[in-house]
């Protein structure tokens, strides 16, 4: 917001140099990113007075003046204007004088061969936007020869340009600003309070329907007659130039200016156009949510298409206003406009917020809506605009209507709990002059006073610090509601530079979470197996087994979140082989979601997807590629806990469909079901086009992390090496086909006992010489002692019991 120094002289005392003031504000969070001097560009410029105009003798377009600038002589200037002429007063640069906005310097000087001493100015030589084409003749008369144009011109002043931070809705006009700067400087204010307003009418033809009253809770119309349209005054446009602002006319440039000074956005309809657009003398003013397809021509003079976020203000129920946003140009304010309904009205930040975003359009009005009026201190601004509509447009109010659903305004401010203990241990300690020190009761009472609250000792806490219950004033409702809240603006007013540099005692080196340091561990394994790793997209489409769908998706393709991850890396594999990229070989670590009777869950897992050729090269097999075979897949897995220290047993299972019923293994630790591993179904290949061997697998990272993070598996037990020689077995044996070798391993295990060092299948056979629904296996059996050399008779009672279980467990036919 662009902020005038002589405007804000005017609501607060202020005894800084420009730059000293905008130092103050940019350290209390109000960023100035400019400093407009305007001072500097009329330096030099006087009042002026044309005595003579003659034509030029060699320039048709030129002429010759003799203008007085109250010195001893007369200045001869020639000057290129049309509207020049004899008796009119004009800002004249002197020789010497420096016009920055043109870069110019005014240097004694002959043109077309007759001497010029200075240059008689045009506005927009000065820096001033003007729609006139020639020089600025002032309209006031007698004025004082040779004084400086500045004040008359606005140019004495300095302006501010300055940011403020989205919570602070009350820093968005001059009265806000200037609370602020007397909170920082102690300076006086002087902020206007507008008198009572007199309504020559009770009662009229104008009536209010408010159809949401949560979208607009508070609506002042206002029926103003005999109303006299003409330009603004030269001071009210100066400051609307100065803000930014083009002038336009006494009422609109009204509405204009209350907005600058109080933050409070007003429209002015054209009551006779109202009247017009609703077909009847009788006019009901409403606010109501539009339809879908209805339109409206806004003051830009643009068609809008309107939706149902759209919150509209119409007369008798037909659009006339954007409410909050842009008024109507069928209703706006003209040069003939004669009555007036003035609007005055709080509408809902989130409302005005998506009806501005659905129709692509902001305005002043709307940034402020959206941010938060001031709701305590509507009365006061529509009061201080119709008195200077009575004032400068010579309007008679005749009719006001106010709809009104605004709680109670004792609750309009807010009391809250601050405890001097709590100020200084989360400040810490401020620096004085020897020592450093804590703020003192007085330095938060003096701070918070100066903001507008007000404190009411309430004793002291445990520690015998001072407590406050603080009444926070109604223009800083929505910014200032707990605890800490108040300890910023402290913090902000007493000076953040005023507080000591504190470093920790001493540094401590960092480290990283035992989960995240096995989850690098983790993308280091599988990068070492050739796998890479992958990153995709959270949200899919929707359609899927216990989905969770958005409500507000932006596209439909990406509206659900992934129930899990391999549905993701099968459309990567497939993708890269339409892509002429190869098989892919890449696994993922991220988040998937699902839907359960007691709620939404969340958990992250890893996958991965094997179906390329993983051996050295082509160039070893004479340039076949031999597809990976199950067992290869696995042995990626495999390796991977291995590394991990962790056993993990591979179960049959049928659950996944998009995997092959007869090559899917379930996996679990000690109990816990990790996730799964398998080959994709055939069905599934052929609809995606993919190769005849693709692995997937899928495993819960909470489980996998749990189980890497026991002790056991994170501190190594040392086992010594044997020095005494190992004694090998081998078992043969047809066993059903049904019987996984885990299990019989499980069982070897069981029966030798401690003897057992290793066991390992070294041998499948089916076929020939084997029963049907059977299948050849061979194990070999290496048994070691770590304190003897095993002897016969040791090792072959231990044998035998292996043999006899597996017998019994599962009625094995040995072979050997």
């Amino acid at each position: 917001m662009r902020i005038s120094l002589n405007w804000l002289r005017e609501l607060v005392e202020i005894k800084l140099s420009p730059e000293e003031l905008a130092e103050t504000l940019t350290m209390a969070g109000f960023e100035v990113e400019d400093i407009e001097d305007r001072r500097t560009w009329a330096n030099g410029v006087v009042i002026g007075k044309v005595l003579e105009r003659q034509p030029h003798p060699n320039a048709d377009k030129l002429s010759v003046c003799q203008v007085d600038i109250g010195a001893g002589e007369t200045l001869n200037i020639v000057c290129g204007a049309a509207n020049v002429k004899a008796d009119i007063y004009v800002p004249v640069a002197t020789t010497g004088t420096y016009l920055p906005n043109i870069d110019l310097k005014i240097k004694p000087a002959k043109l077309r061969g007759v001497p010029s001493q200075g240059m008689i100015c045009s506005l927009k030589e000065l820096g001033l936007p003007t729609d006139v084409d020639g020089i600025h003749i002032f309209t006031q008369e007698n004025l004082p020869l040779g004084s400086d144009v500045r004040p008359l011109l606005g140019l004495d002043d300095v302006i501010l340009d300055l940011t403020a931070t989205a919570n602070r809705a009350d820093a968005l006009s001059m009265v806000g600003v200037a609370r602020e700067v007397a909170a920082l400087t102690g300076g006086k204010l002087s902020i206007p309070e507008p008198g009572e307003v007199s309504i020559t009418k009770s009662a009229g033809n104008l009536a209010l329907k408010i159809a949401d009253s949560q979208a607009c809770p508070a609506y002042i119309g206002t029926v103003i007659e005999q109303v006299k349209i003409a330009p603004s005054p030269e001071w009210l446009q100066q400051r609307l130039r100065a803000a930014g602002v083009r002038p336009i006319s006494n009422v609109v440039d009204i509405t204009n200016y209350v907005l600058l000074e109080w933050g409070q956005p007003l429209h002015a309809f054209d009551c006779d156009r109202l009247e017009s657009v609703a077909s009847s003398e009788n006019l009901t003013i409403g606010v109501r949510f539009a339809t879908a397809g209805e339109s409206l021509k806004t003051l830009d003079g643009q068609t809008r298409t309107l939706s149902t976020q759209n919150l509209l203000i119409t007369a008798n129920d037909r659009p006339v206003a954007l409410a909050g946003v842009m008024g109507g140009q069928e209703t706006e304010v003209h040069e003939g406009t004669q009555s007036l309904v003035l609007e005055a009205a709080l509408f809902d930040s989130v409302a005005i917020r998506r009806s501005s975003r659905s129709v692509g359009l902001r305005s002043e009005a709307s940034g402020r809506y959206e941010r938060g009026v001031n709701r305590a201190e509507l009365e006061i601004a529509n009061r201080r605009a119709l008195s200077l509509i009575s004032e400068l447009a010579s309007g008679i109010l005749v009719q006001q209507e106010i709809a009104d659903t605004r709680p109670d305004p004792s609750t309009w401010s807010r009391s809250i709990a601050l405890r001097l203990d709590r100020v200084n241990q989360i400040l810490g300690p401020i620096e004085l002059e020897e020592d450093a020190g804590e703020l003192q009761e007085q330095d938060v009472e003096r701070i918070l006073t100066a903001l507008g609250c007000k404190l009411t000792p309430s004793g002291e806490d445990n520690s015998h610090q001072a407590t406050w219950s603080v009444s926070v004033p109604p223009y800083r409702y929505r910014d200032l509601e707990r605890e800490i809240d108040l300890i910023e603006e402290i913090a902000r007013l007493y000076g953040y530079n005023k507080f000591c540099d504190t470093l920790p005692e001493k540094a401590e080196a960092g480290y990283l979470p035992l989960d995240e340091e096995l989850i690098r561990k983790l993308r280091a394994f599988f990068r070492a197996e050739g796998l890479t790793e992958l990153i995709h997209y959270s949200l899919v489409k929707p359609g899927e087994d216990r989905n969770i769908v958005l409500s507000n998706p932006l596209f439909a393709e990406y509206s659900a979140l992934r129930t899990d991850l391999i549905s993701g890396l099968i459309d990567a594999f497939q993708y890269n082989l339409e892509q002429g990229n190869g098989a892919l070989n890449g696994f993922e670590i991220g988040q998937i979601f699902w839907r359960e009777e007691d709620g939404l869950q969340e958990t992250e897992a890893l996958a991965g997807i094997v179906g390329g050729d993983i051996s050295v090269g082509k160039w070893s097999k004479s340039g076949r590629e031999e597809p990976i075979t199950w067992f290869e897949a696995k042995g990626i897995l495999e390796s991977v806990f291995r590394q991990l220290a962790l056993e993990v047993e591979f179960q049959p299972d049928r659950r996944d469909d998009r995997l092959h019923p007869g090559r899917t293994a379930s996996l679990w630790i000690r109990g816990n079901r990790l996730g799964i591993f398998g080959q994709l179904h055939p069905q599934l290949r052929r609809e995606k086009g993919l190769p005849d061997s693709v692995y997937v697998f899928q495993l819960d990272l909470d489980v996998l992390l749990e189980s890497l993070g026991e002790d056991e598996v994170l501190v190594p037990t040392f086992q010594p090496y044997s020095t005494y020689p190992p004694s090998d077995r081998d078992i043969a044996f047809f066993a059903p086909v049904k019987i996984s070798v885990t299990e019989i391993e499980k069982v070897i295990t069981k029966a030798a006992k401690d003897l057992l060092e290793s066991v390992e299948l070294f041998d499948e056979y089916r076929g020939e010489n084997v029963p049907e629904g059977q299948r050849s296996l061979a194990f070999r059996l290496v048994y070691r002692a770590s304190d003897r050399t095993l002897t016969e008779a040791e090792v072959e009672p231990v044998h035998n019991k292996v043999r006899e279980a597996l017998v019994e467990k599962f009625g094995v036919n040995l072979r050997s």
